[in-house]
């Protein structure tokens, strides 16, 4: 893949963001949005107990969101593809049979701070990198599954607070609003990231995909529309 790696590191599977250089921020295109289908289809096709780490190997960029210089040169037909893709990237994260971690060690604007609402856990940098949904300041409504994506985060001031003023907020303010589980240095970060999502891991694949999916009801409807299958689609069991 041209823009990320994926590989195993003790079971875990790591996704690195590796277009953060020479003005790339890791920015989403169509292709981007490809490769990260790819590398989905790799964790979701894998037999054994996973969890899924996205991260970057920048110190300052984690991703910037959509690449709009791109976008904006596109016709109306790929402008369109460019969205359904990455729909389909967020409903496939965030309904993953598998765990789902961003190890955020840089900054995670607009589509970046999204795909990594997206995960289940969140973990940032103590020192350095801000969170933000700045589709305020720079003329981008939220689409249906986006806006659903933001809403994962759950605490409905928090939300109505970053989508309507678009302010940036550092590690330390992101653990203290709910929206990190952790912080760290930045030299420990990854190992941070390695022990989480062994911890999770080792819960039954299946029963931790079906409890967290049922929690994502929103999401599950979006996935439903887009034919994309997930754990528990079919359940037709009481819950308990």
């Amino acid at each position: 893949m041209a823009t990320m790696e994926l590989r195993i590191q003790q079971g875990i599977h790591i996704l690195t963001l590796t277009n953060a250089d020479n003005h790339g921020d890791n920015m989403l295109t169509t292709s981007v949005l490809e490769e990260y289908l790819t590398a989905l289809d790799t964790v979701e096709n894998h037999p054994e107990h996973t969890a899924l780490v996205i991260t970057c190997d920048h110190d300052k960029t984690f991703c910037t969101g959509i690449n709009l210089e791109w976008l904006r040169s596109q016709s109306d037909a790929k402008q369109r593809c460019f969205v359904d893709t990455l729909n389909r990237v967020l409903c496939r994260i965030a309904l993953l049979n598998a765990p789902t971690i961003a190890a955020i060690n840089g900054n995670a604007y607009a589509g970046g701070a999204i795909i990594a609402t997206a995960t289940d856990y969140r973990i940032m940098r103590e020192d350095r990198g801000r969170f933000c949904f700045p589709e305020v300041n720079i003329n981008i409504p939220f689409n249906p599954v986006t806006r659903d994506v933001v809403h994962l985060l759950g605490d409905q001031q928090l939300i109505k607070d970053m989508v309507l003023t678009g302010e940036a907020y550092t590690g330390t303010q992101c653990l203290e609003k709910g929206i990190a589980r952790s912080i760290h240095p930045a030299d420990k970060l990854h190992d941070a990231a390695i022990e989480l999502g062994t911890m999770l891991a080792n819960k039954d694949r299946d029963t931790y995909c079906r409890i967290r999916n049922s929690f994502r009801p929103l999401m599950t409807a979006h996935a439903d529309q887009l034919g994309i299958s997930y754990v528990g689609q079919s359940d037709r069991e009481t819950a308990l």
